[in-house]
């Protein structure tokens, strides 16, 4: 089979869905164009920020893409192709698309709060107390992975950490250039995406030497910075620049497979146990953020509702964004499926998926013109710089979490543990130690994780619609897919973690079941109850 058909028909597949089941939603829900957001209602210059919308989309896909959509469709294919692909675009149009659209949304009408605000609003304080507990131990799996996986990258390409070392440096000028200059959004994008690959070159010039653990320290001292800064200063500006980055990898890959078109070689289908590994529950977690991602709906109800200028944004942001996602996540399987088992066995074990998929687009782009050392190292470039757009997101979200966690709105004097500075040096220690752990080890519980997040944010999503007369039928068949799935996926974890004899792998899974299991049981006792519940926040 021709690869070339597999991403046009994928893109055709998504851009219809975005039409018509994306404008479905925003009219079930009633997103409304005439009303004031949080960014304006709330503005505080610090991560109350209005946005344009091309610009926060650049941060909001930027955040979400990170590696997840990258590794997690290389890693499922030793089931086939087919099951990979299919599930990519059945989940992001009907899982994926609807969770970070809808928590989004949610946010925005709870004014830019967290999915656990939304659950104290409409199911009480102990369900928001759970869920903030479980999202923050899961957000310090999300930093340490990314930790390890920015590190990692960075020791093995020296020439990506010095041109993320000048992004970050070109991110403050411009944000400092638009927000506080008035330079146009427009012109500023010119001036900035030229030179954003003015870095690449002079990286590749001074490539930066450093071991490991160098690099973790100082991620470390970055990601604690990036937390409490405003969002115009680095966030915003560095997402919506690196942003470019990740749409010209994209255009790149399809135009060099319009030019290739290569076949297919790797099996379609191999079978439900494969090397001891079952596809159910273990297809639906391991493709992760290439169809949907607990993850995602922090940073859609913790970054990118604060910023939301328009809640008719919410649609291309929210839908749009995770649809995009797909895209990548298909360009993904792509370069593992034209390979032969043996050479994709090779590429792997030279340097894992990351490693296999910035070959493939080397190989893909090097059709038109572009040499493939070149092209290669473009591509492992960018996805270091999208792990590092995560890892200060996912840091920024912990902080959001941990302080809503311990805010009391009945007192006027709040605890120190809500002063965003000890809430970011808390998480930053915290998922610096388990940073030190390892990727390979803690991988498989963040994937286990970050996706039953997601069945609990569409469960939180669920019932505040339900309690404001909404539609919500669209999320009855994801929350239960996705709840039995990872339930499913964790209990194999813990299984294999009591055998391998690693009890702090062990008290985190179980841990996780049981905050989970309390959440879901309290949510389908609210959403089957014949009296909904009056939320605390207008509709």
């Amino acid at each position: 089979m021709n690869s070339l058909w597999l991403v046009i028909g994928s893109i055709v597949i998504f851009s219809i869905a975005y039409v018509t089941y994306g404008a479905w939603l925003a009219k079930q829900w009633g997103v409304d164009p005439a009303r004031k957001t949080p960014a304006h209602t709330k503005g505080d210059g610090v991560d109350y920020v209005p946005a344009k919308a091309p610009v926060l989309l650049g941060h909001h896909f930027a955040s979400i893409a990170g590696a997840g959509p990258i590794v997690g469709p290389i890693q499922a294919a030793i089931f086939g192709w087919v099951p990979v692909m299919l599930w990519i675009v059945i989940g992001g149009i009907f899982f994926g698309g609807v969770q970070d659209f809808s928590s989004l949304f949610a946010s925005v009408r709870h004014d830019g709060k967290s999915i656990g605000e939304i659950i104290e609003a409409n199911m009480g304080r102990r369900g928001k107390k759970l869920f903030a507990v479980f999202a923050w131990l899961t957000l310090l799996l999300v930093v340490a992975a990314f930790t390890n996986i920015v590190a990692n990258t960075f020791v093995s390409v020296p020439e990506a950490a010095s041109a993320s070392v000048l992004f970050i440096i070109l991110a403050i000028v411009f944000g400092f250039a638009v927000y506080r200059r008035g330079v146009p959004l427009g012109v500023g994008s010119i001036i900035g995406v030229a030179l954003l690959f003015a870095c690449i070159i002079l990286g590749n010039i001074y490539p930066l030497v450093l071991s490991k653990n160098t690099w973790i320290a100082l991620l470390m001292v970055y990601i604690f910075l990036a937390s409490v800064t405003p969002v115009w200063i680095l966030l915003q500006p560095r997402d919506y620049l690196n942003s470019f980055l990740l749409y010209a990898m994209i255009i790149g890959a399809i135009i060099g497979l319009v030019v290739y078109r290569p076949t297919v070689e790797l099996a379609a289908f191999t079978g439900f146990t494969v090397n001891g590994q079952y596809l159910f529950p273990l297809l639906f977690v391991t493709v992760a953020c290439g169809a949907i991602s607990g993850f995602h709906a922090l940073v859609g109800s913790g970054t990118s509702a604060k910023q939301i200028d328009n809640e008719a944004d919410a649609r291309i942001i929210g839908y749009g964004g995770m649809l995009i996602e797909c895209v990548l996540a298909v360009v993904a399987i792509i370069t593992a499926a034209y390979l032969t088992k043996d050479k994709l066995g090779e590429l792997l074990k030279a340097g894992g998926p990351v490693n296999v998929f910035s070959d493939g687009i080397g190989v893909f782009m090097a059709q038109f013109g572009i040499p493939y050392t070149a092209g290669k190292s473009f591509v492992a470039l960018a996805v270091s710089a999208f792990a590092l757009t995560s890892l200060d997101t996912a840091t920024r979200l912990a902080r959001f979490i941990f302080q809503e966690f311990f805010e009391n709105p009945a007192k006027e004097t709040q605890s120190i543990l809500t002063n965003r500075y000890v809430s970011t040096i808390i998480t930053v220690l915290l998922g610096g130690w388990l940073a030190v752990g390892g990727y390979a080890k803690i991988w498989p519980i963040f994937g286990s994780a970050n996706q039953l997040l997601a069945a609990l944010a569409l469960i939180a999503v669920a019932v505040w619609l339900k309690n404001t007369g909404r539609n919500y039928s669209m999320f009855t068949i994801p929350m239960t897919f996705m709840f039995i799935v990872t339930m499913s996926a964790l209990i194999l974890l813990t299984k294999a973690n009591i055998a391998a004899k690693n009890p702090v792998l062990v008290v985190f899974p179980i841990l996780l079941l049981i905050l989970a299991v309390i959440l879901a049981f309290e949510a389908f006792r609210i959403l089957g109850s014949k009296n909904p519940a009056k939320p605390k926040v207008k509709a």
